[in-house]
C-alpha cells in the first residue's frame, strides 16, 4: 500500500489530524468547566461601561483590541479580534442595549479561548474570529433598546443612518466574514412551540428572500442551528426554539444572508427562576461554542437541513406572573390576569416592575 516509509508517515499525521479534529469537533459541555471560565465582573441584568472598559483593557486576556468607531454620543465601539485561521467569524452583541445576556457569554467565550486547551486551540488556528461586545454603548449606558437617536439599529441594516450602523456595515466590508453570528435577548413571553416550558433559547437562520428560500448560505445557518440544537437539548429539553423568519431586509440578517453570508441570530430567553439570566448565560457560551467547533472542524455537512424545522418554533403563551382568580378580589378583572414585568434600570441595577398589558 506504501511505497515508502515518507508516505506511510504522511498517512498517519493525516489520519491522527483528522481523527482529532473529528474528536473535538464533539463537545461535552461538562469538561469546559464552565464556572472556572465564567467572567466575575459582570453579573445580572445591567453591564456598565466601567465593567466592560476593565475587561477589555484587562492585562490577563490575550487579544487583539482595536476602536472601530464611536456612538452618537461619543462612546467607543471597540472590536475583540481572536484567532489566525483562514475562516472568518464576526459576532456581535448589544445591537439592543437592554440586551446583555450574550454579552456576558461573549466575555465568557473570550476567556474561554484564552485558555490551554485542545479546543480552544484548534478553533483559533482555524478561524479568526472579530466580536464586538457592545454595538450600541448609548443604549447599554441607558438600558434601552434603542440608540440614543431612538432608533432601532436592527431596523437601520439598508439606510445606515447611524454611525452605529455604518461600524458594523464597514466592519463587514472590510473583514467580508464567512459567518456571522447576530447576538440578541428575547422576552419571557415566549414558550417553544406546544411545550409548557419558556424559550430559553431561540436560533434564527434569517430569510434572504420574501418566499424565505433556501439559498446556499441561509442552508449553512440551518446546518450550524441543528448542530447547536442536537448538542444542547440534552441540556434544555423542549426549551430550544425556532425564531419566526418572516423577511425583512432592514434587519441586519436578512440583509447579510441577502449578501450571501451565512449568518445565525442567537435569542437569549428565560429560564426558570433566572430573571439575572445567569443559566441562560451559560448555554449560550455552550452554544457559541458548539457553533465554533463546528465550523473550526468542517463538519457541517453533516447535520441534516431538514432537522431544522424539526425545531419547534417559538410561541407567544407566557406571563411572568399569572394571578387566578382575580376577579374574586375585584370584578372589574377578568378570572384569570396576565402581568409581565418591565425592565427599569435605578442607579445601574434593573428593578421588574409588574404591569398588566392592555
Amino acid at each position: 500500500m506504501f511505497t515508502n516509509v515518507t508516505n506511510l508517515i504522511t498517512f498517519v499525521i493525516d489520519f491522527a489530524f483528522t481523527f482529532a479534529i473529528q474528536f473535538k469537533s464533539i463537545v461535552n459541555f461538562s469538561t469546559l468547566k464552565y464556572q472556572d471560565i465564567k467572567e466575575p465582573s459582570v453579573h445580572g441584568r445591567y453591564i456598565s461601561s466601567a465593567q466592560l472598559h476593565s475587561f477589555i483593557n484587562s492585562n490577563t486576556i490575550k487579544k487583539k483590541i482595536s476602536l472601530i468607531g464611536k456612538s452618537v454620543e461619543s462612546r467607543p465601539i471597540h472590536k475583540v479580534t481572536l484567532g489566525s485561521g483562514n475562516t472568518n467569524i464576526l459576532i456581535w452583541s448589544q445591537m439592543h442595549g437592554n440586551e446583555t445576556t450574550t454579552t456576558k457569554a461573549v466575555l465568557d467565550l473570550i476567556n474561554y479561548l484564552n485558555k490551554n486547551s485542545d479546543l480552544a486551540s484548534q478553533i483559533l488556528s482555524s478561524v479568526t474570529l472579530t466580536i464586538v461586545p457592545v454595538l450600541n454603548p448609548d443604549g447599554a449606558v441607558a438600558y434601552t433598546r434603542v440608540n440614543a437617536n431612538n432608533i432601532d439599529l436592527n431596523r437601520d441594516a439598508l439606510e445606515l443612518s447611524q454611525p452605529e450602523s455604518k461600524v458594523l456595515r464597514d466592519l463587514y466590508d472590510e473583514i467580508k466574514p464567512d459567518y456571522c453570528f447576530n447576538l440578541h435577548d428575547q422576552r419571557t413571553i415566549y414558550n417553544v412551540g406546544s411545550y409548557q416550558k419558556p424559550a430559553t433559547i431561540s436560533f434564527l437562520a434569517p430569510a434572504h428572500d420574501i418566499d424565505r428560500k433556501i439559498s446556499a448560505s441561509r442552508a449553512e445557518s440551518m446546518k450550524i442551528i441543528v448542530a447547536m440544537y442536537k448538542a444542547l437539548s440534552t441540556l434544555l429539553p423542549d426549551q430550544i426554539g425556532r425564531y419566526h423568519d418572516a423577511f425583512n431586509p432592514n434587519c441586519i440578517g436578512d440583509t447579510l444572508q441577502m449578501l450571501g453570508t451565512p449568518t445565525i441570530l442567537f435569542e437569549a430567553g428565560h429560564y426558570p427562576e433566572d430573571y439575572e439570566r445567569e443559566k441562560t448565560r451559560e448555554f449560550i457560551f455552550y452554544a457559541l461554542i458548539k457553533a465554533l467547533s463546528v465550523i473550526a472542524g468542517n463538519k457541517i455537512q453533516e447535520y441534516n437541513l431538514d432537522d431544522y424545522f424539526d425545531i419547534p418554533e417559538n410561541s407567544k403563551q407566557y406571563f411572568d406572573l399569572l394571578l387566578i382568580n382575580a376577579h374574586l378580589i375585584n370584578n372589574k378583572y377578568d378570572e384569570n390576569i396576565g402581568i409581565l414585568y418591565k425592565e427599569v434600570l435605578d442607579e445601574e441595577a434593573i428593578i421588574f416592575d409588574p404591569y398588566i398589558e392592555a
